[in-house]
């Protein structure tokens, strides 16, 4: 006889197998996108540098080969940015599960350019794999948290949400580990380097085939009421009938309340002035969390800590250790999103980011003028202080707010524009830190640290409390938009 094993809390063995391969094959590679290049960079530099003497007969400058490093850099972001425009299409056609098997094949093709570019001696085929990856992020940016929830209890919404923040701090540690030298970081390694993420994906993607489709998106988009059912049977376990007869019944409400309401696209949900404001929080907690300076202490970690004073290898072991720091507190990820509710954990993220900012700029800027040791480990502790800050909020929560804030209609257009913001936030600072930092020197993160208190004050005016809320109950209380007013518990009253 079958026996379904417990559940734990909510947890089913299938969700949290769910939960974890989904993080390995789709939110790693994306973190390990970010920092892959960081260690290899002078290595491949050198390589594009003979690639273009050697097969294309120009010799060019140091200024021309930044130029076409930054462009090599940069054209994974513009694949992100160009991915989200249709993220959402893909996501409503094919489904959330099929949204993330088409960005699976796309990170695995991805992977073998890389892997054979430098014996095809192709800077094209190095290009094109980062573009593509840019397009598979994107796609995942949209479908991955959709799935998750949409596959999670109600009570879980938070606790799933977070391993896509999980995912991303863990792949930009393994990306620091494979690429030390004595790794796979060397002359004649680094395309292994760069394709090493595949790996994950591959027997990712295997499981994902025998993984259920959203029930929500079954019911809601196919109108599949038996998938529907089969696929929340084996979520909640056999033995839990009654649940899932009780969420059937809420998702066919949904589906009558939808087939009355507003259609999906993104112009109808645009012209909507109820969903301005929730799309306002959307996308500036998205903008945010890549503006706030997270991924320029990542992007350029390593010339922070030498101008803070440490020596290279003091310095390229200290940024593990950042790494490794980052993955912890994200860690605490589960436990804090669902014990606290969502709006004070922001409202303290934004702040000890904004302080730590500021903290770690005047730290910068006497230290280059004193050469103090001590100042030196208060410019590590500051930025370890904010990285801390960054993962009690900014960080889990901008990924999965949309889903807890939006109706499943707007939901995927929603997804996908805080995806493009996303992108386009994290585009400007790997273009705009270094100019900032040539003119600003130590007061480079000061734009950052405003950016921070826009959030903290965009949190405390707007943003309801949505934890233990249906988003048909968030709803409500944002129909007002811009004025709306907030009465002490994090709800809005009507004006």
């Amino acid at each position: 006889m079958h026996v379904t094993p417990p559940k734990v809390n909510g947890w089913t063995p299938l969700l949290m197998l769910i939960c974890l391969t989904v993080t390995l094959g789709t939110t790693i590679p994306v973190g390990y996108f970010f920092g892959v290049l960081n260690a290899p960079a002078e290595i491949i530099k050198k390589w594009c540098q003979d690639i273009l003497a050697a097969e294309y007969d120009t010799i060019v400058t140091a200024g021309q080969l930044d130029i076409l490093w930054t462009s090599i850099v940069s054209i994974y972001l513009i694949g992100g940015i160009c991915g989200s425009f249709f993220s959402a299409v893909v996501s409503d056609k094919y489904g959330r599960k099929g949204c993330m098997v088409i960005s699976s094949m796309l990170l695995i093709v991805s992977g073998i350019l890389f892997n054979w570019c430098r014996a095809a001696k192709s800077l094209e085929m190095l290009m094109t794999g980062r573009f593509l990856g840019g397009i598979a992020s994107a796609l995942i940016f949209t479908a991955q948290p959709m799935y998750l929830l949409e596959s999670a209890p109600s009570e879980l919404s938070g606790s799933v949400g977070v391993f896509t923040c999980i995912g991303v701090t863990g792949g930009i540690l393994l990306a620091q580990v494979v690429t030390l030298s004595h790794l796979l970081g060397s002359e004649r390694l680094w395309p292994y380097a760069l394709s090493f993420y595949c790996l994950l994906v591959i027997p990712s993607l295997l499981l994902l085939w025998w993984f259920p489709e959203s029930p929500r998106w079954l019911y809601l988009h196919k109108q599949d009421s038996a998938g529907s059912e089969k696929a929340l049977l084996r979520l909640r376990g056999r033995n839990a009938e009654e649940e899932v007869h009780q969420e059937l019944l809420e998702l066919k409400a949904t589906l009558e309340a939808k087939s009355s309401s507003e259609a999906s696209s993104l112009c109808s949900v645009l012209r909507n002035r109820e969903l301005w404001l929730p799309l306002l929080l959307v996308c500036s907690f998205q903008a945010t969390q890549q503006l706030s300076g997270i991924n320029a202490i990542f992007f350029y970690s390593l010339s922070i800590l030498t101008n803070a004073g440490f020596s290279d290898g003091a310095a390229t072991w200290l940024n593990l250790g950042i790494g490794s720091f980052n993955l912890c507190t994200s860690l605490l990820g589960p436990l804090l999103i669902r014990r606290f509710p969502r709006r004070p954990l922001m409202m303290i993220s934004c702040s000890m980011c904004a302080l730590a900012l500021l903290a770690m700029s005047l730290g910068l800027f006497f230290l280059e003028r004193s050469e103090s040791t001590v100042l030196t480990y208060f410019c590590a502790a500051f930025i370890l202080t904010f990285i801390l800050g960054f993962q009690l909020g900014l960080g889990p929560i901008a990924y999965f707010i949309g889903s807890e804030l939006l109706e499943d209609s707007p939901r995927p257009v929603a997804m996908s524009m805080g995806s493009l913001f996303s992108w386009i936030g994290n585009f400007l600072v790997g273009m705009c830190f270094p100019l900032l930092q040539s003119v600003w020197s130590s007061f480079a993160f000061i734009p950052c640290m405003c950016v921070c208190l826009y959030c903290l004050l965009l949190t405390w005016r707007y943003l309801p409390e949505t934890r233990g809320r249906e988003p048909k109950d968030v709803k409500l209380l944002m129909s007002h938009g811009l004025s709306s007013k907030r009465n002490g518990s994090g709800m809005y009253l009507s004006t």
